[in-house]
């Protein structure tokens, strides 16, 4: 997909790397997930409590699974409700789920710049690849790192070690973009530097994310701009 990109003045990005969250930051998703948990919670006639997403969301896709079964008591495996929540939401990522403002703009300039681009997720390679390709952002990426990849949820610095090592870089030369206070905070554990994305559903913890990152954006367009990121020359 083409889009326009706006001509900023010439600038050099201050980071060598940025990686980049998924759901919330990059993709607005986030409403796909929250119907998820409503039609498949309700199947068990429970109702989604006010702080269940939020409690998901830095762990990985199996650390959901297996919160969600112990929280509610479920008789089924995490497998079970893995394979029922990928094809619930599989055609909304393909079809449907679209990049956050500014998304586009801020990894064309970052990568004609020559800054090596990562994605570090909790999401499934089945539902991103897809929506990743069909925005036309797929090729901007050097590496796609997952919680599965790593071992572990985004609550733990080890997605980011790995992910700027698979960038070969030390972490204290990548930027991380999150929406999530835990993530960020791990990213910031992991000695990046981390920068918050305003997200609807993460709109409580937009103080706390303040005062962790380094810069806080109300959408990417405006990081495009940014003298936090950038350089004049």
């Amino acid at each position: 997909m083409e889009r326009n990109i706006p001509d900023f003045p010439p600038q050099s990005c201050l980071f060598p790397g940025v990686i980049f969250d998924l759901d919330g930051t990059l993709l607005d998703s986030m409403d796909v997930w929250s119907r998820v948990d409503k039609e498949f919670l309700a199947d068990y006639g429970i109702a989604v409590p006010p702080d269940y997403m939020e409690a998901c969301g830095a762990m990985s896709f199996r650390e959901t699974a297996e919160y969600t079964i112990a929280r509610f008591s479920l008789p089924a495996k995490p497998e079970d409700l893995m394979e029922r929540w990928l094809e619930m939401a599989r055609e909304e990522y393909a079809l449907h789920v679209s990049l956050k403002p500014g998304a586009a703009e801020l990894l064309q300039k970052l990568h004609r710049c020559g800054v090596r681009l990562a994605v570090a997720t909790a999401s499934r390679r089945e539902h991103f690849l897809p929506c990743l390709e069909r925005h036309g952002i797929l090729s901007l990426f050097d590496e796609l790192v997952t919680t599965d990849d790593a071992g572990c949820g985004k609550n733990s610095p080890d997605i980011f070690h790995l992910t700027a090592e698979r960038l070969g870089l030390p972490t204290k030369d990548c930027a991380v973009f999150e929406d999530t206070l835990p993530a960020a905070k791990s990213a910031s554990a992991a000695g990046c530097i981390p920068f918050g994305v305003w997200e609807k559903h993460s709109e409580k913890a937009k103080p706390d994310m303040q005062r962790v990152c380094r810069g806080y954006f109300s959408s990417l367009l405006d990081a495009c701009s940014s003298l936090l990121l950038w350089k004049q020359g």
